[in-house]
C-alpha cells in the first residue's frame, strides 16, 4: 500500500477516531485500536506513516506492529512449507517447523518463483526465474516444488491448458501442423497437473478440521504477501461466461 493510499483510506488518526468513540468501554476501544494498526502494518503501510496516523511519537513503538506481521507471516510460511509437494504429488519437506534458520536462508537462496510454485535449476534461479531451459513445464522437471499455497495458480494453469487443446483442435486456417502441433499442450502435463491438484487437495482433505482451518489462514498470509515478477506472460483471464473444464 503506497503512502498515498494510506492516508486516503485513513482519513483520521488513531487519537481522533478513539476520542470519537470516547464512550465504548475501555477494553473495547484498546482492541478497536490494536486492529487498526494491526491491519495496517499487515497491508504494508510504510513505518512513518503509520506512526503519524497513530500518533506515535516513537517508531519502536510503532515497528512492534510490523514485528508481529512478519511472524504471522513466518508460521504461515512454516505451515505452508511442511506442505510441500514434487512434480509427482510427493510430500516433501515434512519437517520444516524443525530447520534451523541457517536452514531457511539456504533453501531460499538456491530457488526461485516460476508461476506455480518454486525452481532450483541453476541458470534459472541465476536469472531470477526468467530463463527455464524447458520452457516451464514445471511437470516435467525434477527440479520444480510447489506447496499448498499455489493450488488456486495450478488450477488456473490447468483450466489454461485444456482451453487451448479445445481451441487448437478446432478448425484454424492459416496454421501449418506443425505449430499446432508445438502449440497444443501435452496430455501427459495435462496429466500430471491434474494429477498433482489432486493429490494437493487429498491431502488437505485428510487434514482434520482445526488443521485445513491453520493451513487456509496460511494460505491466505501467503498469497497476500507474495509479490513475484516473473517476465512471462500470465495465465490468461477466463472469458465471459466461461466454466472451468475437468
Amino acid at each position: 500500500m503506497t503512502r498515498a493510499a494510506a492516508r486516503s483510506t485513513s482519513p483520521t488518526s488513531l487519537t481522533s477516531l478513539s476520542s470519537q468513540n470516547h464512550q465504548l468501554p475501555g477494553t473495547f476501544k484498546n482492541r478497536v485500536q490494536i486492529t487498526y494498526a494491526q491491519r495496517h502494518a499487515d497491508a504494508g503501510v510504510p513505518i512513518d506513516v503509520l506512526a503519524e496516523l497513530l500518533d506515535h511519537r516513537n517508531l519502536n513503538v510503532t515497528r512492534a506492529y510490523y514485528r508481529v506481521g512478519e511472524e504471522r507471516r513466518r508460521d504461515a510460511v512454516d505451515k505452508v512449507t511442511a506442505m510441500s509437494f514434487d512434480r509427482h504429488g510427493n510430500r516433501v519437506w515434512r519437517d520444516a517447523r524443525a530447520l534451523l534458520e541457517s536452514e531457511h536462508a539456504r533453501y531460499a537462496v538456491g530457488e526461485t518463483a516460476v508461476p506455480y510454485g518454486t525452481c532450483t535449476e541453476p541458470s534459472n534461479v541465476a536469472a531470477g526465474g526468467g530463463a527455464c531451459p524447458v520452457r516451464f513445464r514445471c511437470a516435467g522437471c525434477d527440479l520444480f516444488r510447489t506447496d499448498v499455497s499455489y493450488l488456486p495458480d495450478l488450477t488456473a494453469y490447468l483450466d489454461d491448458l485444456l482451453r487451448t487443446r479445445e481451441r487448437l483442435a478446432a478448425a484454424i486456417g492459416g496454421v501449418d501442423e506443425w505449430a499446432r502441433a508445438d502449440a497444443t499442450p501435452a496430455e501427459e502435463e495435462i496429466t500430471r497437473i491434474r494429477r498433482l491438484i489432486n493429490r494437493i487437495k487429498g491431502d488437505i482433505a485428510d487434514l482434520p478440521d482445526a488443521g485445513r482451518a491453520h493451513i487456509d489462514e496460511a494460505v491466505t498470509v501467503i498469497r497476500k504477501h507474495r509479490a513475484v515478477s516473473l517476465g512471462m506472460p500470465a495465465v490468461r483471464p477466463h472469458a465471459p461466461g466461461y466454466q472451468a473444464l475437468t
